[in-house]
C-alpha cells in the first residue's frame, strides 16, 4: 500500500491530502481504528485496504506517527499500518512497492524523536531501525499477517525497512489528544 500524503499541524497541505485527513478524523473518532474499504473506495484510493484476515469488524487499528521533516523542519502526520512489540511498535516502508523509501521513513531516519498516537494515547518515542534477526523476525510475522507486503519487497527491489518506535518513558502520555 503507498503511504499516504502527509498532513502537517499547521494546515499546509500536499496534493491529494483529503483522504488522509479523513482517516486521521476516523481514526481519532474510533480510538484508533479506521474501517475497512470496500473494493470501490479502494480502487479510488482511500488508503485502507479491504478486509484482511485477522482484523475484525471495528477494520484496521492504525497508529498516527508525527514526525518532522528532513528538510521542512515541519511536523507530519502519517497514519500507518503497525505490529505491536512489547510497549512499543513496529512499522514497515513499504512505499507500495515503489524503489524509493517512503518520506516519513527518511523524515525519522533523520529526526528519531517523534509522537505516537495509539488508540486515546499521545507518546514521545524514538525511531530505530531494526535490522538482523530483529528485522527478520518482524518482517517475517508481518508478512504473515499482510502477504501483500512481501509483493511489494519484490516489486520494490530493496529491502523494506522495519523502523521500530520506542517509548522515551514508558506510559508517559505528552498532551492530551483533541477532543472528538
Amino acid at each position: 500500500m503507498p503511504d499516504p500524503p502527509m498532513i502537517t499541524t499547521t494546515g499546509a497541505r500536499t496534493p491529494a491530502v483529503d483522504w488522509n485527513a479523513r482517516i486521521i478524523a476516523e481514526f481519532r473518532a474510533n480510538a484508533g481504528y479506521v474501517a475497512w474499504s470496500s473494493e470501490e473506495e479502494f480502487a479510488a484510493g482511500r488508503p485502507v485496504p479491504p478486509r484482511i484476515p485477522g482484523f475484525d469488524e471495528r477494520g484496521m487499528p492504525l497508529i498516527l506517527v508525527h514526525h518532522i521533516g528532513a528538510e521542512s523542519g515541519r511536523e507530519r502526520i502519517n497514519p500507518l499500518f503497525y505490529q505491536p512489540v512489547g510497549d512499543a511498535w513496529a512499522v514497515f516502508g513499504t512505499h507500495g512497492g515503489s524503489p524509493r523509501h517512503p518520506v516519513w521513513y527518511r523524515n525519522l531516519m533523520a529526526n528519531p524523536q517523534a509522537t505516537v498516537e495509539a488508540g486515546t494515547e499521545r507518546v514521545a518515542v524514538v525511531a530505530r531501525l531494526a535490522e538482523g534477526a530483529e528485522r527478520a523476525r518482524l518482517w517475517a510475522k508481518e508478512v504473515a499477517l499482510v502477504p501483500k507486503f512481501a509483493e511489494f519487497e519484490a516489486a520494490a527491489g530493496r529491502q523494506i525497512p522495519v523502523v521500530v518506535l520506542e517509548r522515551v518513558q514508558a506510559r508517559t502520555v505528552i498532551s492530551p489528544l483533541p477532543e472528538k
